[in-house]
């Protein structure tokens, strides 16, 4: 089929609940992506930040090939040796938890949500979130989320919920009750900016949590799985969770989810309280097992942070150079770039020219290269970066 073809009975068929531009990829290898047309993209956006790993990374696709061979699904009425596999991975690279498998990031925060209900006094049922944040899609993900835009048209939200400004701990502390159950965080916000979380502020949820048993839940669907340089981004700060979500980067491009729970906490999830019907199945936890394995073999925890030094010296040897860039922030290759100007244009321009950036909250560009990523691919991602502000210099100032 042509791409028009295809575009026709996307409309015709598809629910249009995306906002989708008008090309088809047909092919992902590593940092490039390819459309029908035979175009190449340098993706510094790597499937939502879903491939860290790169796309169609040759361990995870030998890891799925073989695993299909085998067995794809069996329910959890069974044991399978693939998810008992991951769960051990996962947990001794964190905090020695176990872990629930589900399928997405807001199933992740889903059961989190319910795990720290149901743990915590009957009483307890507040949940305090953070401005700014993005738990998910999901009814309570959504109630998590405390930005009124994605909020709308589905009032009333599930009760419960209390937000708090980003990094204010007055705030927090007059915002905790003997109602409060947990408090959920992105350790560095994702679609909220890349924006990080202070280590005062993470220390005095972990602290006020401890006095008041309530769970500490760190959503890591974005910050996790080594993108910060570090197997979770929690590390960057030595404060650890009762409970933290992992999904996105997770299954090397396989639809996973998981959270990992103190044991003590974990353990209040019995038979009936909980479940997912294809969570932990045998093919995306080999490709789980796969992820973890290339990430080790191949030292991208300190590839990722050594990119992401370059990387950022020299988006602020840009900031030096165009007046539109405000800040370059963040760890390893989770990287924001703060603009005086909104960015969607810049954001266009450069898929023009081949490199595929994001942007978020309307003036943020993300740029998260696969954790794989070369210095001279960074190089001629910057490159054209640099072109396109020069090129937009005059069409997109901040008198607009």
């Amino acid at each position: 089929m042509q791409t028009n073809e295809i575009i026709q009975q996307f409309e015709k068929y598809v629910i249009s609940n995306y906002g989708r531009l008008p090309f088809v990829i047909t092919k992902g290898a590593g940092s490039i992506i390819t459309d029908s047309e035979g175009k190449e993209y340098l993706d510094m956006f790597p499937g939502w930040a879903v491939s860290g790993i790169g796309h169609c990374h040759p361990k995870v696709v030998d890891a799925i090939q073989q695993q299909a061979g085998q067995l794809i699904h069996m329910d959890n009425t069974f044991y399978n040796a693939q998810q008992g596999q991951l769960a051990q991975m996962l947990s001794e690279r964190s905090f020695g938890g176990k872990v629930f498998f589900c399928n997405s990031g807001a199933e992740a925060v889903e059961a989190a949500l319910k795990l720290s209900r149901i743990h915590t006094a009957k009483n307890k049922y507040k949940i305090i979130s953070v401005e700014g944040s993005f738990h998910g899609r999901t009814t309570g993900a959504v109630a998590a989320t405390a930005q009124p835009k994605y909020h709308k048209g589905f009032l009333p939200l599930m009760p419960g919920f209390v937000y708090i400004a980003h990094n204010d701990i007055d705030g927090l502390k007059a915002a905790f009750d003997d109602d409060v159950a947990a408090v959920i965080i992105e350790p560095i916000q994702g679609e909220g900016g890349v924006r990080l979380a202070s280590v005062e502020f993470l220390q005095t949820i972990r602290d006020l949590c401890d006095e008041n048993e309530a769970i500490a839940i760190w959503d890591e669907v974005q910050c996790g799985m080594g993108r910060t340089g570090k197997w979770f981004g929690y590390q960057n700060y030595g404060i650890e969770p009762d409970i933290m979500t992992l999904a996105k980067a997770l299954g090397g491009g396989t639809s996973i989810g998981a959270i990992v729970a103190r044991a003590e906490i974990a353990d209040s999830l019995v038979p009936g309280t909980h479940a997912s019907t294809f969570g932990g199945n045998p093919l995306v936890c080999a490709a789980g097992i796969a992820t973890i394995e290339a990430i080790e073999e191949e030292n991208l925890l300190e590839n990722a942070n050594e990119m992401g030094r370059y990387a950022q010296a020299k988006l602020n040897e840009l900031k030096d150079k165009h007046n539109c860039i405000n800040l370059v922030r963040g760890f390893g290759l989770m990287i924001g770039i703060v603009l005086n100007e909104p960015g969607a244009e810049i954001v266009a321009k450069c898929w023009e020219k081949g490199l595929r950036i994001n942007c978020t909250q309307g003036n943020i560009l993300r740029f998260m290269p696969a954790m794989n990523v070369t210095q001279e691919l960074l190089d001629k991602a910057i490159a054209i970066f640099d072109e396109t502000l020069t090129e937009l210099s005059g069409t997109t100032s901040a008198e607009e």
